[in-house]
């Protein structure tokens, strides 16, 4: 299966609102499955759309390639930082993001979610995290025991001189859980008042290998073949007892 993952620079509202199907259509020829757009990739911090408008562009675009299925990152809609999924011009699944990221002021922005959000599709079960998600293990953990999740989808805004950070807890995430992740970051900024670089996009494997793209955009994942661990991270059994602090007299 094939999926592909923006490599978008965040530009003026009305640009951003007519690349979606742009970057919709450039994912249906290529012969992808699902199509990745990065966390505010409409907006970023410093811009507003109205909710309605994204929608109804998220629908149009979808409709036009039912058989694709659509993340469009995420936009502020009720208070949260909201990522929607779409397929067939409709909305299938939303997930608000939980762990909002304090540097930036995001809890003045939004409430935080406060539900883990998985997607049956097709023969795949796919959760999904936003941003500063990534950082927090359980998350992941409960995503794959609890809903069975085969894939992990993290769009972002994530900066590029923490690059290694964002590309280390993806792997992580991957490496325990034995499941892919996917991570779309924006590429960049290029309005005035928010001149920005992104991070990279990256696919592991569920061993944690990196999958290379041939384009910087598709990446092919191989369900029916996946790599085999030496051992198995789901194989571990609930810790039991309390846990023992002992303490040293200074």
């Amino acid at each position: 299966m094939k999926i592909h993952l923006a490599r978008w620079v965040c530009q003026e509202v009305e640009t951003n609102l007519r690349r979606v199907k742009e970057e919709v259509c450039r994912a249906a020829m290529d012969g992808s499955a699902i199509v990745v757009l990065p966390e505010l990739c409409l907006t970023g911090y410093r811009r507003e759309v109205a909710p309605e408008v994204a929608r109804e562009v998220f629908s149009a675009a979808s409709r036009s390639f039912p058989d694709l299925l659509c993340v469009f990152g995420s936009i502020s809609e009720d208070g949260r930082n909201r990522l929607t999924a779409w397929t067939g011009g409709e909305e299938v699944a939303r997930y608000d993001k939980i762990h909002l990221f304090l540097p930036n002021q995001e809890e003045e922005m939004w409430q935080a979610g406060d539900l883990f959000v998985a997607l049956r599709w097709r023969d795949h079960t796919i959760g999904f995290l936003t941003c500063n998600d990534v950082r927090y293990p359980e998350q992941a953990r409960a995503l794959r025991l609890k809903a069975g999740c085969d894939l992990l989808i993290v769009p972002a805004w994530w900066p590029w001189r923490r690059d290694h950070i964002w590309r280390a807890l993806l792997q992580a995430r991957a490496i325990e859980n034995a499941m892919w992740v996917a991570g779309c970051c924006v590429a960049g900024s290029a309005f005035p008042k928010e001149d920005f670089a992104g991070a990279g996009n990256y696919v592991f494997d569920p061993v944690g290998e990196p999958v290379m793209t041939v384009d910087d955009h598709t990446y092919r994942l191989d369900f029916e073949h996946p790599p085999r661990s030496m051992v198995d991270p789901l194989e571990c059994p609930p810790v039991a007892g309390k846990v023992e602090v002992v303490e040293i007299e200074s």
